[in-house]
């Protein structure tokens, strides 16, 4: 018996397989799933890693012999799994995915019913303590086991975010990272007005272009040569599970993620003025100064998608946004989606004229920002206390929501704890000073890496 599951985490459970997760570990999962929800019926489904399939499996047979009837639907992106626990009003839902992850990596997302997230708040714990006991409840009856194909559902739910009838021709680069997004990219293209550069489109669990992770500047490179030499006016590129979603403008340039969060969080301010946005800790000025201009508010909340998710819920708020590429709708059962993002951006580039470029530019020069960095460091713990000891003394506010924020005049800076990996991570930005931001990010990265 395992006596300390390591693979769960705040939200989600990740690991090295075999090491810390294996079919005898996800059969364990499926067993105390069943037993802390006490479902009738669950939906579940796998990304595309080598090691997927075999854990679904493990994972099916322990809620199978806990007595759940399990809806199967395949191989699909977490947003699928998402989308499916609600349409089919099922009790829970189950996805196997390290999302961008190493290729040894394996993981898990849960969520209850209505999609609603199972985070460490909310029962995960309670979760990895009945599966580390091994010792479950006997049931009488095993539960059925069920395929089913939803994609279609799930394209024609996708399509009531845009007006079809807006869009114009445009030429788009799509980089899938060889997860399964380009499964999806491939029934939109025969009804959007799009045509696709492809390029690691198909799904393969061996990342022959690397781990699909656009956050990584080396990851970057196709997608952008590809829209060069494609003169597209758009790329997008994913992460495995396709529950996050990235963007380059036409001139082949990374826009970060906290400004599609502004962007986003204008469109639907636009429309509906008086509505809650929620947003992460890390990099805020932008996205507060849009909500103001429209009298709304901005929530901020601990970084994180069940964490996200949960204050979506609770603010009743109509859009949530991470600067990492996560994007949640209300109208998307509060969850976040890797594919409408993209499509709200179509509509909005055809609705206005404009290229992303223009859209985001004015982001970009208001609040310049430093683009996250990551550190391994020894002791992280001990290095947040001794930066918020040095700017303490002439820090405007200081908060500790997720990691430490300290905000000045002119710059503000986020330092947290990754939840995920090893490592911490540091993200500057100031108001409307180029220069401030870059001497401000050099002085910080010299308490991680002192000269």
């Amino acid at each position: 018996m395992t006596s300390d599951l390591n693979c769960f985490k705040a939200y989600d459970i990740r690991g090295r397989v075999p090491e810390e997760l294996n079919v005898d570990v996800a059969y364990r999962i499926g067993r105390a799933f069943a037993e802390f929800l006490s479902p009738k019926n669950v939906v579940v489904g796998y990304d595309i890693r080598l090691t997927s399939c075999e854990l679904n499996d493990a994972l099916i047979r322990g809620l199978k012999d806990s007595g759940v009837d399990v809806v199967n639907i395949g191989l699909c992106g977490t947003e699928e799994i998402y989308f499916a626990t609600s349409h089919l009003n099922v009790d829970g839902g189950i996805i196997v995915t390290a999302s961008h992850n190493p290729k040894n990596y394996n993981g898990m997302k849960f969520v209850r019913k209505n999609s609603v997230p199972i985070s460490g708040d909310t029962g995960l714990d309670e979760i990895r303590l009945i599966a580390e006991s091994n010792v479950f409840k006997e049931s009488a009856v095993k539960g059925n086991v069920s395929s089913a194909d939803l994609k279609d559902a799930y394209v024609k739910h996708l399509l009531n975010y845009i007006d079809l009838d807006q869009l114009k021709p445009i030429r788009v680069v799509c980089n899938a990272g060889n997860g399964a997004a380009g499964l999806v990219i491939d029934l939109l293209e025969k009804i959007l007005p799009i045509e696709f550069v492809k390029i690691h489109h198909e799904p393969n669990g061996k990342f022959p272009n690397g781990v699909p992770n656009p956050l990584l500047e080396g990851n970057r490179l196709p997608t952008v040569q590809a829209i060069k030499d494609s003169n597209a006016q758009l790329g997008i590129a994913w992460d495995g599970d396709f529950d996050r979603c990235f963007f380059f403008d036409e001139l082949g340039r990374f826009v970060e993620g906290y400004y599609m969060v502004g962007l986003l969080a204008q469109s639907f301010l636009s429309g509906s003025p008086g509505s809650k946005i929620v947003h992460d800790p890390r990099l805020t000025w932008n996205t507060i100064a849009i909500a103001e201009s429209f009298g709304a508010q901005a929530v901020c909340c601990k970084t994180g998608h069940a964490f996200m998710k949960e204050r979506m819920r609770i603010e009743d708020a109509i859009y949530g946004g991470e600067m990492s590429a996560h994007h949640y709708f209300k109208d998307f059962f509060y969850c976040d989606s890797g594919m409408i993002p993209w499509l709200l951006v179509v509509q909005m580039m055809a609705k206005q004229g404009k290229s992303l470029s223009d859209l985001v530019d004015q982001y970009m020069t208001a609040f310049p920002a430093s683009g996250e960095i990551n550190k391994v460091v020894e002791d992280p713990d001990e290095l947040i206390t001794r930066i918020e000891s040095y700017y303490k003394t002439s820090s405007i506010s200081i908060d500790h929501i997720d990691g430490l924020s300290m905000s000045f005049s002119d710059w503000r800076f986020n330092i947290r704890k990754s939840n995920t990996e090893p490592v911490i991570r540091v993200n500057v930005e100031s108001r409307g000073n180029v220069d401030v931001m870059k001497e401000k990010t050099d002085e910080l990265l010299k308490f991680i890496t002192p000269s």
